[in-house]
């Protein structure tokens, strides 16, 4: 699974619903989601107000409130790792902010995510759209051919065609002996720290160590040596 990581920028976002209680939704939102989720209401008998808690990961009743960006670079053989992170409770301006770092800095470089191409890079795309961002040629794939589409994802790597496998990047640090990312908080806890614990600190360092555990996956499958601690550094 060899890949030239030296053009690789490696990111994961955090999402939350744009409200936390699903009693808390403007009523024609509401009406909305329930629209959404009329299939699984009738299916699982699940209440619209229990299906909320799905509401985290989808485009259209969600928002970016966390994106983690970073960059493998050798120093004398050793990778070394620069990370960026945008977070705030403004959605629109981080991602202006990250479409401009990857507009000016990364032209060339592919985009790299755990399960990216199901969820953020999707999911950035549309978040961008709805805030009247301008969508990076990163993220916009209308009219492009699959290998035009210059995107990694290490859950569809990890698959090797099978396309029904689903692994997990807490259960691929195992497997490799990597520092597991979610010894904190899980991404199931991120709504309630953010609305509960107004702690954007905590799900920023969440965010973080998914995205050092995701360029040390790509390192240990390239036979190469992973980062050291202290041989990362943040702008």
């Amino acid at each position: 699974m060899q890949q030239d990581l030296s053009h690789i920028l490696f990111l994961d976002i955090e999402t939350v619903p744009i409200t936390y209680r699903y009693d808390s939704l403007d009523p024609e939102i509401r009406e909305l989601w329930d629209e959404k989720m009329f299939y699984q209401h009738q299916q699982s008998g699940a209440s619209y107000e229990e299906l909320y808690s799905k509401a985290g990961v989808l485009a259209e009743f969600a928002k970016v409130v966390c994106i983690c960006s970073g960059f493998i670079h050798m120093e004398y053989g050793v990778p070394h790792f620069r990370m960026k992170t945008f977070a705030g409770h403004d959605e629109a301006t981080l991602l202006y902010d990250f479409f401009k770092m990857l507009d000016d800095k990364f032209g060339n470089y592919a985009l790299c995510a755990h399960n990216g191409k199901e969820f953020d890079f999707p999911f950035m795309a549309r978040r961008m759209l709805v805030n009247g961002v301008k969508i990076p040629k990163h993220l916009n794939t209308a009219g492009k051919k699959p290998w035009e589409v210059n995107h990694l994802d290490t859950m569809e790597l990890w698959k090797f065609g099978d396309r029904k496998h689903f692994t997990s990047l807490k259960l691929l640090a195992h497997l490799f002996g990597l520092p597991t990312p979610k010894d904190d908080i899980s991404g199931k806890d991120v709504a309630r720290v953010y609305y509960e614990e107004d702690n954007l600190d905590r799900i920023i360092t969440y965010c973080q160590k998914d995205v050092i555990t995701l360029a040390n996956l790509m390192l240990r499958w390239n036979q190469q040596n992973t980062i050291n601690e202290s041989h990362i550094s943040f702008v």
